[in-house]
Protein backbone atom coordinates (compact mmCIF):
# COMPACT_ATOMS: atom_id res chain seq x y z
CA UNK A 1 0.00 0.00 0.00
CA UNK A 2 1.35 3.41 -1.01
CA UNK A 3 1.28 5.92 1.83
CA UNK A 4 2.21 9.58 2.03
CA UNK A 5 5.46 10.19 3.96
CA UNK A 6 5.03 11.36 7.53
CA UNK A 7 6.91 11.99 10.73
CA UNK A 8 8.62 9.07 12.40
CA UNK A 9 7.32 7.70 15.67
CA UNK A 10 10.57 8.78 17.35
CA UNK A 11 10.06 12.39 16.25
CA UNK A 12 6.44 12.31 17.35
CA UNK A 13 7.42 11.00 20.77
CA UNK A 14 10.20 13.62 21.02
CA UNK A 15 7.78 16.46 20.27
CA UNK A 16 5.28 14.96 22.70
CA UNK A 17 7.87 14.77 25.49
CA UNK A 18 9.09 18.32 24.80
CA UNK A 19 5.56 19.69 24.53
CA UNK A 20 4.51 18.07 27.80
CA UNK A 21 7.64 19.40 29.53
CA UNK A 22 6.99 22.91 28.19
CA UNK A 23 3.36 22.77 29.32
CA UNK A 24 4.40 21.62 32.78
CA UNK A 25 6.99 24.43 32.94
CA UNK A 26 4.50 27.07 31.88
CA UNK A 27 1.97 25.86 34.43
CA UNK A 28 4.63 25.86 37.17
CA UNK A 29 5.81 29.37 36.33
CA UNK A 30 2.23 30.58 36.12
CA UNK A 31 1.49 29.09 39.53
CA UNK A 32 4.58 30.77 41.01
CA UNK A 33 3.61 34.08 39.51
CA UNK A 34 0.03 33.86 40.76
CA UNK A 35 1.15 33.08 44.30
CA UNK A 36 3.71 35.88 44.20
CA UNK A 37 1.08 38.38 43.14
CA UNK A 38 -1.11 37.38 46.05
CA UNK A 39 1.44 38.54 48.63
CA UNK A 40 3.18 41.36 46.78
CA UNK A 41 1.58 44.83 47.03
CA UNK A 42 1.11 46.91 43.95
CA UNK A 43 3.12 49.90 45.30
CA UNK A 44 5.25 50.66 48.36
CA UNK A 45 6.56 53.79 50.09
CA UNK A 46 10.26 54.52 49.86
CA UNK A 47 11.96 54.79 53.26
CA UNK A 48 15.04 56.91 53.85
CA UNK A 49 18.02 55.84 55.92
CA UNK A 50 16.50 57.43 59.03
CA UNK A 51 13.53 55.07 58.78
CA UNK A 52 11.25 57.94 57.88
CA UNK A 53 8.94 57.64 54.91
CA UNK A 54 9.45 59.90 51.99
CA UNK A 55 7.03 61.13 49.42
CA UNK A 56 8.27 58.61 46.74
CA UNK A 57 6.30 55.47 45.82
CA UNK A 58 8.02 52.38 44.31
CA UNK A 59 6.01 50.03 41.95
CA UNK A 60 6.97 46.64 43.40
CA UNK A 61 4.78 44.44 41.17
CA UNK A 62 6.05 46.02 37.95
CA UNK A 63 9.64 45.67 39.05
CA UNK A 64 9.09 42.05 39.98
CA UNK A 65 7.60 41.36 36.58
CA UNK A 66 10.61 42.94 34.88
CA UNK A 67 12.91 40.64 36.84
CA UNK A 68 10.72 37.52 36.60
CA UNK A 69 9.83 37.57 32.91
CA UNK A 70 13.33 37.25 31.39
CA UNK A 71 14.27 34.49 33.80
CA UNK A 72 11.01 32.63 33.12
CA UNK A 73 11.67 32.88 29.39
CA UNK A 74 15.19 31.54 29.90
CA UNK A 75 13.81 28.63 31.93
CA UNK A 76 11.26 27.81 29.22
CA UNK A 77 13.95 27.94 26.54
CA UNK A 78 16.09 25.58 28.60
CA UNK A 79 13.13 23.25 29.11
CA UNK A 80 12.46 23.27 25.35
CA UNK A 81 16.04 22.34 24.45
CA UNK A 82 16.24 19.82 27.28
CA UNK A 83 12.88 18.30 26.32
CA UNK A 84 13.82 17.94 22.64
CA UNK A 85 17.24 16.45 23.33
CA UNK A 86 16.14 14.23 26.21
CA UNK A 87 12.98 13.21 24.39
CA UNK A 88 14.95 12.24 21.28
CA UNK A 89 17.36 10.09 23.29
CA UNK A 90 14.61 8.58 25.44
CA UNK A 91 12.39 7.81 22.43
CA UNK A 92 15.31 6.17 20.66
CA UNK A 93 16.03 4.00 23.66
CA UNK A 94 12.38 3.04 24.07
CA UNK A 95 11.92 2.25 20.37
CA UNK A 96 15.14 0.26 19.96
CA UNK A 97 13.32 -3.10 20.38
CA UNK A 98 10.78 -2.03 17.76
CA UNK A 99 13.62 -1.30 15.36
CA UNK A 100 14.97 -4.83 15.84
CA UNK A 101 11.51 -6.27 15.25
CA UNK A 102 11.17 -4.21 12.05
CA UNK A 103 14.56 -5.41 10.80
CA UNK A 104 13.61 -9.02 11.53
CA UNK A 105 10.36 -8.53 9.61
CA UNK A 106 12.27 -7.21 6.59
CA UNK A 107 14.61 -10.21 6.74
CA UNK A 108 11.64 -12.59 6.91
CA UNK A 109 9.97 -10.96 3.90
CA UNK A 110 13.04 -11.84 1.84
CA UNK A 111 12.60 -15.52 2.66
CA UNK A 112 14.97 -15.96 5.61
CA UNK A 113 12.74 -17.58 8.24
CA UNK A 114 15.64 -18.80 10.39
CA UNK A 115 16.30 -15.31 11.80
CA UNK A 116 15.18 -14.73 15.40
CA UNK A 117 14.94 -11.51 17.42
CA UNK A 118 15.63 -13.06 20.84
CA UNK A 119 15.03 -9.80 22.66
CA UNK A 120 16.60 -9.82 26.11
CA UNK A 121 15.46 -8.02 29.24
CA UNK A 122 12.48 -8.12 31.54
CA UNK A 123 8.96 -8.88 30.34
CA UNK A 124 7.10 -5.96 28.78
CA UNK A 125 4.99 -5.21 25.70
CA UNK A 126 7.98 -5.15 23.33
CA UNK A 127 9.31 -8.43 24.71
CA UNK A 128 5.90 -10.05 24.33
CA UNK A 129 5.72 -8.82 20.73
CA UNK A 130 9.24 -10.07 19.98
CA UNK A 131 8.58 -13.48 21.55
CA UNK A 132 5.30 -13.81 19.63
CA UNK A 133 7.11 -12.87 16.41
CA UNK A 134 9.85 -15.44 17.08
CA UNK A 135 7.23 -18.10 17.75
CA UNK A 136 5.45 -17.19 14.51
CA UNK A 137 8.71 -17.43 12.55
CA UNK A 138 9.43 -20.80 14.13
CA UNK A 139 6.01 -22.13 13.14
CA UNK A 140 6.33 -20.71 9.63
CA UNK A 141 9.77 -22.23 9.19
CA UNK A 142 8.52 -25.62 10.34
CA UNK A 143 5.44 -25.33 8.11
CA UNK A 144 7.47 -24.37 5.04
CA UNK A 145 9.93 -27.19 5.70
CA UNK A 146 7.04 -29.64 6.06
CA UNK A 147 5.48 -28.38 2.84
CA UNK A 148 8.76 -28.76 0.99
CA UNK A 149 9.19 -32.31 2.28
CA UNK A 150 5.59 -33.04 1.39
CA UNK A 151 6.01 -31.70 -2.16
CA UNK A 152 9.21 -33.70 -2.65
CA UNK A 153 7.68 -36.89 -1.28
CA UNK A 154 4.47 -36.42 -3.28
CA UNK A 155 6.48 -35.93 -6.46
CA UNK A 156 8.46 -39.08 -5.70
CA UNK A 157 5.32 -41.12 -4.94
CA UNK A 158 3.55 -39.92 -8.11
CA UNK A 159 6.63 -40.45 -10.25
CA UNK A 160 6.81 -44.13 -9.34
CA UNK A 161 3.49 -45.25 -10.91
CA UNK A 162 4.07 -42.98 -13.89
CA UNK A 163 7.53 -44.48 -14.46
CA UNK A 164 6.09 -48.00 -14.18
CA UNK A 165 3.34 -47.15 -16.67
CA UNK A 166 5.89 -45.73 -19.09
CA UNK A 167 8.05 -48.84 -18.80
CA UNK A 168 5.08 -51.13 -19.43
CA UNK A 169 4.01 -49.10 -22.47
CA UNK A 170 7.55 -49.17 -23.82
CA UNK A 171 7.56 -52.96 -23.47
CA UNK A 172 4.22 -53.19 -25.31
CA UNK A 173 5.49 -50.95 -28.11
CA UNK A 174 8.77 -52.78 -28.62
CA UNK A 175 7.20 -56.25 -28.35
CA UNK A 176 3.81 -56.13 -30.12
CA UNK A 177 3.23 -59.94 -30.29
CA UNK A 178 3.41 -60.18 -26.50
CA UNK A 179 0.20 -61.05 -24.62
CA UNK A 180 -1.37 -57.78 -23.60
CA UNK A 181 -3.79 -59.21 -21.02
CA UNK A 182 -1.30 -59.23 -18.15
CA UNK A 183 0.08 -55.90 -19.32
CA UNK A 184 -3.33 -54.26 -19.24
CA UNK A 185 -4.04 -55.72 -15.80
CA UNK A 186 -0.74 -54.37 -14.51
CA UNK A 187 -1.41 -50.96 -16.02
CA UNK A 188 -4.85 -50.94 -14.43
CA UNK A 189 -3.35 -51.66 -11.00
CA UNK A 190 -0.68 -48.97 -11.35
CA UNK A 191 -3.21 -46.44 -12.61
CA UNK A 192 -5.59 -47.21 -9.74
CA UNK A 193 -2.78 -46.65 -7.27
CA UNK A 194 -1.97 -43.28 -8.85
CA UNK A 195 -5.65 -42.27 -8.69
CA UNK A 196 -5.89 -43.29 -5.04
CA UNK A 197 -2.78 -41.29 -4.23
CA UNK A 198 -4.12 -38.22 -6.05
CA UNK A 199 -7.46 -38.43 -4.25
CA UNK A 200 -5.65 -38.76 -0.93
CA UNK A 201 -3.60 -35.66 -1.72
CA UNK A 202 -6.77 -33.73 -2.58
CA UNK A 203 -8.44 -34.88 0.64
CA UNK A 204 -5.39 -33.87 2.64
CA UNK A 205 -5.41 -30.42 1.03
CA UNK A 206 -9.13 -29.98 1.66
CA UNK A 207 -8.83 -30.92 5.30
CA UNK A 208 -5.79 -28.66 5.75
CA UNK A 209 -7.71 -25.66 4.33
CA UNK A 210 -10.64 -26.34 6.70
CA UNK A 211 -13.10 -25.58 3.91
CA UNK A 212 -16.03 -27.53 5.31
CA UNK A 213 -19.32 -26.86 7.06
CA UNK A 214 -19.69 -27.60 10.76
CA UNK A 215 -22.50 -30.08 11.43
CA UNK A 216 -23.54 -32.25 14.41
CA UNK A 217 -21.77 -35.61 14.25
CA UNK A 218 -21.87 -38.71 16.46
CA UNK A 219 -18.51 -40.49 16.41
CA UNK A 220 -20.06 -43.74 17.66
CA UNK A 221 -22.25 -43.93 14.55
CA UNK A 222 -19.26 -43.25 12.31
CA UNK A 223 -17.31 -46.00 14.09
CA UNK A 224 -20.12 -48.47 13.45
CA UNK A 225 -20.35 -47.47 9.79
CA UNK A 226 -16.59 -47.79 9.28
CA UNK A 227 -16.40 -51.21 10.92
CA UNK A 228 -19.36 -52.50 8.89
CA UNK A 229 -17.73 -51.29 5.69
CA UNK A 230 -14.37 -52.88 6.49
CA UNK A 231 -15.74 -56.08 8.02
CA UNK A 232 -15.21 -58.13 4.78
CA UNK A 233 -11.55 -57.04 4.69
CA UNK A 234 -11.14 -58.02 8.34
CA UNK A 235 -12.71 -61.43 7.74
CA UNK A 236 -10.43 -62.11 4.76
CA UNK A 237 -7.40 -61.31 6.88
CA UNK A 238 -8.62 -63.24 9.93
CA UNK A 239 -8.96 -60.14 12.13
CA UNK A 240 -11.80 -59.78 14.62
CA UNK A 241 -13.49 -56.38 14.96
CA UNK A 242 -15.08 -55.16 18.18
CA UNK A 243 -16.89 -51.83 18.55
CA UNK A 244 -18.02 -50.48 21.90
CA UNK A 245 -18.53 -47.15 23.59
CA UNK A 246 -20.78 -44.23 24.41
CA UNK A 247 -22.68 -41.78 22.30
CA UNK A 248 -20.08 -39.14 21.40
CA UNK A 249 -21.63 -35.98 19.92
CA UNK A 250 -19.29 -33.46 18.33
CA UNK A 251 -19.37 -30.96 15.45
CA UNK A 252 -17.53 -31.00 12.16
CA UNK A 253 -17.61 -32.49 8.70
CA UNK A 254 -19.36 -35.90 8.65
CA UNK A 255 -17.49 -36.90 5.46
CA UNK A 256 -14.06 -35.99 6.81
CA UNK A 257 -14.69 -37.57 10.21
CA UNK A 258 -15.92 -40.73 8.49
CA UNK A 259 -12.73 -40.74 6.41
CA UNK A 260 -10.73 -40.32 9.62
CA UNK A 261 -12.49 -43.27 11.28
CA UNK A 262 -12.22 -45.45 8.16
CA UNK A 263 -8.50 -44.75 7.83
CA UNK A 264 -7.87 -45.69 11.44
CA UNK A 265 -9.84 -48.94 11.25
CA UNK A 266 -8.30 -49.83 7.86
CA UNK A 267 -4.77 -49.28 9.18
CA UNK A 268 -5.57 -51.34 12.28
CA UNK A 269 -6.79 -54.25 10.10
CA UNK A 270 -4.01 -54.15 7.52
CA UNK A 271 -1.09 -53.65 9.91
CA UNK A 272 -2.00 -56.54 12.20
CA UNK A 273 -0.96 -60.06 12.97
CA UNK A 274 -1.07 -62.58 10.12
CA UNK A 275 -3.26 -64.86 12.27
CA UNK A 276 -5.52 -64.22 15.23
CA UNK A 277 -5.40 -60.46 15.03
CA UNK A 278 -7.90 -58.17 16.71
CA UNK A 279 -9.08 -54.56 16.46
CA UNK A 280 -10.96 -52.69 19.19
CA UNK A 281 -12.84 -49.49 18.31
CA UNK A 282 -14.05 -47.52 21.33
CA UNK A 283 -15.83 -44.17 21.67
CA UNK A 284 -15.79 -42.30 24.96
CA UNK A 285 -17.63 -39.21 26.17
CA UNK A 286 -15.63 -36.98 28.52
CA UNK A 287 -16.38 -33.62 30.16
CA UNK A 288 -16.03 -31.12 27.32
CA UNK A 289 -14.63 -33.62 24.81
CA UNK A 290 -15.21 -36.91 23.03
CA UNK A 291 -12.65 -39.54 22.09
CA UNK A 292 -12.32 -42.24 19.45
CA UNK A 293 -9.77 -44.96 20.21
CA UNK A 294 -8.68 -47.60 17.71
CA UNK A 295 -6.43 -50.31 19.12
CA UNK A 296 -4.96 -53.28 17.31
CA UNK A 297 -2.63 -56.17 17.81
CA UNK A 298 0.42 -56.44 15.62
CA UNK A 299 4.19 -56.26 15.49
CA UNK A 300 6.06 -54.38 18.19
CA UNK A 301 6.14 -50.63 17.50
CA UNK A 302 8.75 -48.39 19.11
CA UNK A 303 8.08 -44.93 20.48
CA UNK A 304 10.35 -43.45 17.80
CA UNK A 305 8.47 -45.16 14.97
CA UNK A 306 5.07 -44.21 16.39
CA UNK A 307 6.13 -40.56 16.49
CA UNK A 308 6.86 -40.56 12.73
CA UNK A 309 3.82 -42.44 11.43
CA UNK A 310 1.68 -39.30 11.11
CA UNK A 311 4.16 -37.68 8.72
CA UNK A 312 3.15 -37.87 5.05
CA UNK A 313 4.63 -40.86 3.20
CA UNK A 314 6.29 -42.18 6.38
CA UNK A 315 5.92 -45.95 6.82
CA UNK A 316 7.45 -48.49 9.11
CA UNK A 317 9.63 -51.18 7.52
CA UNK A 318 7.00 -53.86 7.96
CA UNK A 319 4.42 -51.52 6.43
CA UNK A 320 6.21 -51.29 3.08
CA UNK A 321 6.66 -54.95 2.24
CA UNK A 322 2.99 -55.95 2.36
CA UNK A 323 0.21 -56.25 -0.14
CA UNK A 324 -1.50 -53.30 1.55
CA UNK A 325 1.41 -50.91 1.80
CA UNK A 326 -0.93 -48.02 1.04
CA UNK A 327 0.10 -44.57 -0.11
CA UNK A 328 1.64 -43.42 3.17
CA UNK A 329 -1.05 -40.78 3.77
CA UNK A 330 -3.53 -42.65 5.99
CA UNK A 331 -2.40 -41.35 9.36
CA UNK A 332 -1.28 -38.04 7.84
CA UNK A 333 -4.87 -37.49 6.71
CA UNK A 334 -6.11 -38.51 10.16
CA UNK A 335 -3.77 -35.97 11.77
CA UNK A 336 -4.82 -33.17 9.41
CA UNK A 337 -8.54 -33.85 9.86
CA UNK A 338 -8.08 -33.97 13.64
CA UNK A 339 -6.26 -30.63 13.72
CA UNK A 340 -8.85 -29.10 11.39
CA UNK A 341 -11.50 -30.03 13.98
CA UNK A 342 -9.47 -28.51 16.84
CA UNK A 343 -8.65 -31.95 18.21
CA UNK A 344 -5.59 -33.90 19.31
CA UNK A 345 -4.15 -37.14 17.95
CA UNK A 346 -2.16 -39.52 20.16
CA UNK A 347 -0.27 -42.63 19.00
CA UNK A 348 0.87 -45.04 21.71
CA UNK A 349 2.60 -48.41 21.18
CA UNK A 350 0.82 -51.29 22.93
CA UNK A 351 2.98 -53.28 25.36
CA UNK A 352 2.13 -56.56 23.62
CA UNK A 353 2.58 -55.18 20.12
CA UNK A 354 0.42 -53.10 17.84
CA UNK A 355 -0.73 -49.54 18.21
CA UNK A 356 -3.29 -47.52 20.13
CA UNK A 357 -4.54 -44.39 18.34
CA UNK A 358 -6.76 -41.89 20.15
CA UNK A 359 -8.52 -38.94 18.56
CA UNK A 360 -9.92 -36.41 21.01
CA UNK A 361 -12.35 -33.74 19.72
CA UNK A 362 -14.36 -31.00 21.42
CA UNK A 363 -17.80 -32.17 22.51
CA UNK A 364 -20.88 -30.62 20.94
CA UNK A 365 -22.42 -27.80 22.97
Amino acid sequence: MDRAPGMSVRLKLTLSYAGFLMLAGVMLLAAVWVFLLRYVPNRAMLINPDDRPTNGVFPIRSALLEVFAPRAAAVLAFLLVFGLLGGWLLAGRMLAPLTRITEATRVATHGSLSHRIRLSGREDEFRELADAFDAMLERLEAHVAAQQRFAANASHELRTPLAISKALLDVARTDPPRDTGALIERLHTVNARAIDLTEALLLLSRADQRSFTQEPVDLSLLAEEATETLLPLAERRGVTLETTGDTTPTTGSPALLLQLTTNLVHNAIVHNLSEGGAVWVTTTARPGSVALTVENTGEQVTEELAATLTEPFQRGTERVHTDHAGNGLGLAIVKTITEAHEGTLTLTPRPGGGLRVTVQLPAAA
